[in-house]
C-alpha cells in the first residue's frame, strides 16, 4: 500500500500520479486525508484527556483523606464523565482507521516516474526483439497440432472439470513436465534462484499482502468462506514467505522460484483469440521473486527480465518485450516489461511473461523489512516475474516448431528433459 506519510507530504502529486492509471483512484487521496485527521485528532484528543483523568484521579485520594467526601465524589462523576469522552474518542479513532485502512488498500501503486503515459495497451511501446519469424507457409494452431499427435484432450477437460480446463496427454504431458524442469533448472542452477516447493492454498492476509486482494476477488477461487483460496500464481505463496520479517541488509537480495499451478476465474471470452490453451482457469507457471534493497530494485527488474528473456532465447524462440503504459500496468505494479512470444497459429504475439518491480507496495502491506548499516528498519522492495507461464510458452514451442511433414522438433536445450528430438 502507500505510505501514509507520503500521502500527507505530497498528495497533489501522489493524485497527479495515479490519475494517470485511468479510473478514479486519485480520487480517495482526501478522504483518505480526511479520515487521516480526524483519527489523529481523536489521538490528541483522548491524550489530552487521559492526562486530565490522571491528574483528577490523584486529587481523590488526597481529598478523601481530608475527610472531603463530596468533593472526592464530584471528581469521581467528573472522571467518569471523562472516560465516557476517552470511550468515544476510542470509537472514532477505530471508525475512520478502519475506512482509512481500507481506503489504502483499494489504491493502487503508483506508476513509476518514467512510466510511459497511456490509456491502455495501445500506448505500450515495444522495447527490443529477439530472433526472426519462422518462415512456414501454412502454420497449424496449437489446437490442430495437439489433435494430430494426441498431446491435448480438450473433452477430457470439460467432462472432468468443465470449460476452462484441459487435460495432457502421452508426449504432450511429458512436454509439459520437461519444461516445467527446463526452467527450474535453468533459473536455480544458471541464474542463482532457490528452488521452493509452496502450498497451493494460500490465506487470506497473504493474497492481501501481494495485492490480490480485496480489488480481484471475483477473479479467484476462494475456500472456507474466502478465508482461503488456491494460488492464482506463485508470486502469492512465494512472496509470503517473508511476511512480518526483518532481514539483515546483508541477506539482500532473496532470490527464489518456485512451479505451482495457478487457479483463476478469469478466463475470457471464446473466439480464435482465446482458443484452446491461451486462456485457462488452471495452468502451470513457474515464478521468480526477489526480495532486493531498495536502491537495488530498479537493475534488480532488468536482470530478472532478462532471466525470464533468457529461457525463450535457449529455446529458440522469436519474441518481443514491452513496457506497460500507466494505463494498462497492473494494480500492485510501479514498472513492468511483458514478455510476447511468437504464435504462428494466431499470427500475433503472446504474453508469457510479466515482469514487474513493486516497490515498497507489497512489503509495506506484508510487514517485510530489512535492518540498514545504521540499524534503522526500512522497507524492502519486492520484484516478480513470470519464468515462465507454461500454455503459452507451450503453444509458441509446437507451432514455432512444426515441420512441413506435421512433426514438431524439440528444441535443442529441451531434448534432455524430453527424451526425443521430435514428435512425429
Amino acid at each position: 500500500m502507500l505510505d501514509i506519510k507520503a500521502i500527507r507530504e505530497n498528495a497533489d502529486s501522489i493524485k497527479s500520479r495515479l490519475a494517470t492509471r485511468g479510473g478514479d483512484a486519485h480520487l480517495l487521496i482526501d478522504e483518505v486525508l480526511a479520515c487521516d485527521e480526524t483519527r489523529r485528532k481523536a489521538e490528541t484528543d483522548k491524550q489530552s484527556l487521559q492526562s486530565q483523568r490522571k491528574q483528577r484521579s490523584k486529587q481523590i485520594g488526597a481529598l478523601m483523606g481530608q475527610g472531603k467526601a463530596d468533593e472526592a465524589e464530584a471528581i469521581k462523576e467528573e472522571v467518569r464523565n471523562i472516560g465516557e469522552q476517552i470511550a468515544e474518542l476510542d470509537k472514532t479513532s477505530e471508525k475512520a482507521g478502519s475506512r482509512q485502512s481500507e481506503l489504502l488498500m483499494s489504491i493502487p501503486n503508483l506508476p513509476h516516474a518514467e512510466c510511459p503515459i497511456g490509456a491502455d495497451e495501445t500506448a505500450n511501446p515495444e522495447l527490443r526483439t529477439w530472433g526472426e519469424k519462422p518462415d512456414i507457409a501454412e502454420p497449424l494452431d496449437h489446437v490442430a497440432l495437439a489433435e494430430k499427435h494426441g498431446l491435448i484432450s480438450f473433452d477430457d477437460g470439460t467432462r472432468i472439470t468443465g470449460s476452462g480446463f484441459v487435460v495432457y496427454r502421452g508426449k504432450g504431458a511429458r512436454l509439459e513436465r520437461a519444461l516445467i524442469q527446463f526452467l527450474l533448472n535453468t533459473q536455480s542452477e544458471e541464474h542463482g534462484y532457490e528452488e521452493v516447493n509452496v502450498p497451493h492454498i494460500i490465506k487470506r492476509e497473504c493474497m492481501e499482502g501481494t495485492g490480490q486482494l480485496p480489488k480481484f476477488e471475483d477473479d479467484m477461487y476462494g475456500i472456507e468462506e474466502n478465508s482461503l483460496f488456491l494460488a492464482p500464481t506463485a508470486e502469492v505463496p512465494v512472496t509470503n514467505l517473508y511476511r512480518e520479517t526483518l532481514l539483515k541488509e546483508e541477506e539482500l537480495p532473496v532470490k527464489l522460484t518456485a512451479y505451482t499451478p495457478c487457479f483463476r476465474r478469469e478466463a475470457g471470452s471464446a473466439g480464435r483469440e482465446n482458443r484452446g490453451i491461451i486462456r485457462m482457469h488452471q495452468f502451470d507457471k513457474v515464478e521468480l521473486v526477489q526480495i532486493i534493497h531498495p536502491e537495488q530494485s530498479a537493475d534488480g527488474l532488468e536482470a530478472l527480465t532478462g532471466h525470464a528473456e533468457a529461457i525463450l532465447q535457449k529455446l529458440g524462440l522469436h519474441y518481443r518485450v514491452i513496457e506497460l503504459c500507466t494505463g494498462d500496468i497492473g494494480f500492485s505494479s510501479t514498472k513492468t516489461y511483458d514478455i510476447e512470444v511468437w504464435s504462428p497459429g494466431q499470427n500475433k504475439f503472446l504474453e508469457v511473461s510479466s515482469c514487474s518491480n513493486f516497490g515498497d507496495y507489497q512489503a509495506r502491506r506484508m510487514r517485510l523489512r530489512f535492518k540498514d548499516a545504521d540499524g534503522k528498519n526500512q522497507i524492502c522492495h519486492t520484484l516478480n516475474g513470470s519464468g515462465t507461464a507454461l500454455p503459452r510458452l507451450f503453444v509458441a514451442l509446437i507451432e514455432q516448431y512444426q515441420q512441413p511433414d506435421g512433426s514438431i522438433l524439440i528444441p535443442e536445450a529441451l531434448v534432455p528433459y524430453f527424451g526425443a528430438e521430435s514428435i512425429a
